[in-house]
């Protein structure tokens, strides 16, 4: 049997090659989509990664189980004298790492060949391109010594990624400030990475990593799944037609089991093929295309063994597992499809799944989130799995009243005629739209989060002078270190090549503050459990430059050490500042905490001072501007909102392709009923709003289900996750809500001229 199905299904004729070559071609689609989808998120998991080695201060320390990184057992016999920080140019962050080795077995970074001696250092592509093309005052002068080589990709997040090792000897970066020993290279993003020895804008925390990428595969897997299983349908009732015929001369029910699972199975392995080869034709185009806010290397979209054959083994079997439960009438009798007796309607208790999906998020709204990841995605990713299949399941049902609906108000015989016939089968009335409807869901549901986290955690704007001017601090260390009392003086001549700068208008220096000068946090604008501000001091005349006001007769003034981004945040350029009992010759013997560089917003002179900031304090973090601190406040927000686009644009080009095949599919199999009501009078118009209604009603009234369901979900997920109530998405929610809607309808239109083909007298005759 194994061969006549063969045969039958490549040498069975026209319409066997026909239908062949068409369902090869949707199964190589929804393939190429799958591979894709799987890509895809192996790459989000593979850049997040790339981004540990350049923590590996942290993670050494961590991982010995101390706060100084320690030796142990797994580690290299000499350490690695390490300086990690986050450098800045034109708002792009820098990862700047200084290193010294200590022995010939110290470790050695990705992408590099060897450790680069004092004087020479590794820079990344791009980076190497912006050394030759910047000003060497800009950029290139920060770093000492030469360039002998480019970072590799095992090191590189992204093909754009800005990184630079630098060499030092042992004895140079000893003394440093924030100089920690590492005997480890670590290739993994840490875990709640924060401190000194973190660089700051480095990733992605794998706590939320992962659970994101759990609805990102649920959002994007299930509606490439269901357009695979309806591509394996197409020409159904043809099949069962001629299956049904070979019943009538003898085959027995295995026999056409046999057949049937042959046909679909090699429709399905050859579709599996061609979609293997249209992943890697689209791989280039889309590993350039910025998913996360980086492009991605090519290298990094690709398959474990896993996926490959997942996906080799399972579509497959899928088809010939469809194929076989679509032939249930004709096992049941080989007349049954000449009769097209009617199957029994869909119950009610098909909304259970749903709501068992909607009570399983509400419970942990209830007591409480998971305290570890692992448990969270546990907690939320089989709710929103179980919303989705519910929506699956309760569909016809929804399809039925629906239909029941338009019978009691039907007017004109198109619209009696379209509810008729989704009664009598709304199972296949809705899997024509229950791609999309699954596409709604995922996108009611991203839209919503995603508006409600940035409602909550949106960055505040700097202000116009706040992005113009440039801060380093002199307290602590490399990174975000506690505020600690500076011991740094900043000479005269310092301040002096500063002024000097084209574009700098005034540099200001704030002393520390031997007074303890406190303002009240209630004159910032900061709640009052805050208590009072800490300060610095600076000369008044230099303050108009900066926030606030100088009292009459005052000479040096205290304003808010928390710098830039705490201004940016809570405005002081209305307020009187307490002044400061010392005089302006006294005030410069005492350390610096911080210099502020007022420019006049150009590229040239903000990068100018930061490279001889940089220079003159390599142990303190780099200077930054209100705009660079916004810049990496909003990528992380960014790149979830990336995230959820790419659900968004996946999901609804998946569900139009399903629809298209299910509306094409239907449309061949009922054309002879078509051609025989056209036969006895019927107009083309009429056919026309019974092919519409017959797809409108089912995707018009499980929409208004499954956005609810999506708003609703979305709620109970942010309540138990976060805390937050949802808060109204904004006018492009409804606007892609809008488009989804008129593209299917438009599909739909886009069949009526294929129905007119496909209606004609001669399809009626009888065979």
């Amino acid at each position: 049997m194994i061969r006549l199905g063969l045969r039958l299904t490549l040498n069975g004729g026209r319409e066997a090659a026909v239908r062949l070559v068409i369902i090869a071609a949707a199964v190589a689609l929804g393939v190429g989509l799958l591979l894709t989808s799987l890509a895809g998120i192996n790459a989000v998991k593979t850049q997040n990664a790339k981004y540990g080695w350049s923590n590996s201060a942290f993670s050494s320390a961590t991982a010995a189980g101390a706060t100084t990184p320690a030796r142990g057992p797994a580690h290299s016999r000499d350490p690695l004298w390490w300086l990690g920080s986050a450098d800045f140019f034109g708002n792009q962050t820098i990862t700047r790492v200084d290193l010294a080795a200590t022995g010939p077995t110290s470790p050695v970074p990705p992408g590099i060949p060897h450790l680069p001696g004092p004087g020479q250092y590794y820079a990344s592509p791009s980076l190497a391109a912006l050394l030759r093309s910047a000003p060497a005052g800009q950029l290139a002068g920060r770093f000492p010594g030469h360039l002998i080589g480019t970072i590799g990709p095992a090191a590189l997040p992204s093909p754009n990624s800005l990184a630079v090792i630098v060499g030092h000897t042992a004895s140079t970066l000893a003394h440093t400030p924030g100089a920690v020993r590492v005997y480890q290279i670590f290739t993994t993003p840490p875990n709640g990475c924060t401190g000194s020895m973190c660089i700051i804008g480095t990733g992605i925390n794998p706590n939320g990593m992962d659970l994101i990428l759990g609805a990102v595969a649920i959002a994007l897997l299930f509606p490439v799944l269901i357009f695979i299983a309806t591509a394996t349908r197409l020409a159904a009732a043809r099949r069962e037609q001629r299956f049904a015929a070979m019943r009538l001369v003898g085959a027995i029910p295995k026999q056409i089991s046999v057949i049937s699972a042959v046909e679909s199975t090699v429709a399905a392995a050859v579709g599996v093929a061609a979609g293997f080869g249209l992943f890697f034709v689209l791989r280039p185009p889309l590993a350039r295309l910025p998913f996360t806010g980086a492009p991605f290397f090519t290298s990094d979209l690709s398959l474990n063994l896993v996926d490959i054959l997942a996906v080799v083994i399972a579509v497959p079997v899928a088809a010939a597992v469809v194929a076989r439960l679509a032939l249930r009438r004709v096992q049941i009798s080989p007349l049954g499809v000449t009769r097209r007796v009617t199957p029994r309607p869909p119950r009610a208790w098909r909304v259970i799944p749903l709501l068992a999906g909607l009570a399983e998020l509400g419970y942990f709204v209830i007591i409480g989130r998971p305290a570890t990841t692992n448990g969270q995605f546990d907690a939320f990713v089989p709710g929103f799995l179980l919303i989705m299949t519910g929506l699956i399941i309760a569909g016809p049902w929804l399809t039925m009243a629906g239909a029941r609906l338009m019978a009691q108000r039907a007017r004109r015989p198109g619209a009696l005629i379209a509810a008729r016939r989704l009664a009598d089968n709304p199972r296949a009335a809705f899997r024509a739209v229950s791609g999309l409807v699954l596409a709604l869901f995922v996108t009611t549901v991203s839209v919503a989060a995603i508006t409600s986290y940035v409602a909550y955690n949106g960055v505040a704007r700097v202000k116009a002078g706040e992005a113009n001017v440039l801060d380093i601090g002199l307290t602590g260390g490399p990174g975000p270190a506690p505020a600690s009392k500076s011991t740094v003086r900043v000479p005269n001549a310092l301040v002096a090549r500063l002024d000097s700068i084209p574009g700098v208008e005034t540099v200001v220096v704030t002393h520390n503050d031997p007074f303890n000068i406190k303002i009240p946090a209630s004159e910032l604008g900061v709640p009052a459990n805050f208590g009072s501000v800490p300060t610095g001091l600076v000369v008044c005349h230099q303050l108009p430059r900066i926030d606030g006001h100088c009292p009459a007769g005052a000479q040096v003034v205290a304003i808010p050490e928390a710098g830039i981004q705490f201004r940016a945040k809570h405005s002081t350029s209305r307020m009187v500042l307490p002044a400061a009992p010392i005089s302006v010759q006294r005030l410069q013997d005492i350390p610096a905490q911080s210099i502020s560089v007022q420019t006049n917003g150009s590229a040239a002179a903000i990068e100018q001072a930061r490279t001889i900031l940089d220079v003159a304090y390599p142990a303190y973090a780099p200077g930054v501007t209100g705009s660079d601190i916004q810049a990496v406040n909003t990528r992380l927000t960014r790149a979830y909102e990336q995230l959820a686009d790419v659900m968004i644009l996946a999901s609804l080009p998946i569900a139009g392709c399903t629809l298209a095949v299910s509306v094409v599919g239907g449309l061949t199999d009922r054309k002879r009923p078509f051609s025989l009501l056209r036969l006895t009078g019927a107009p083309f118009g009429m056919l026309r709003r019974v092919v519409a209604l017959e797809s409108a009603v089912p995707l018009l009234v499980v929409a208004v289900v499954s956005t609810g369901m999506g708003f609703l979900a979305a709620e109970l997920f942010l309540q138990a996750q976060l805390g937050y109530s949802i808060k109204p998405p904004g006018a492009e929610y409804y606007g892609i809500v809008a488009a989804g809607l008129a593209a299917s309808l438009g599909i739909i239109a886009a069949t009526f001229p294929l129905l007119n083909r496909i209606t004609g007298p001669e399809v009626a005759r009888n065979e």
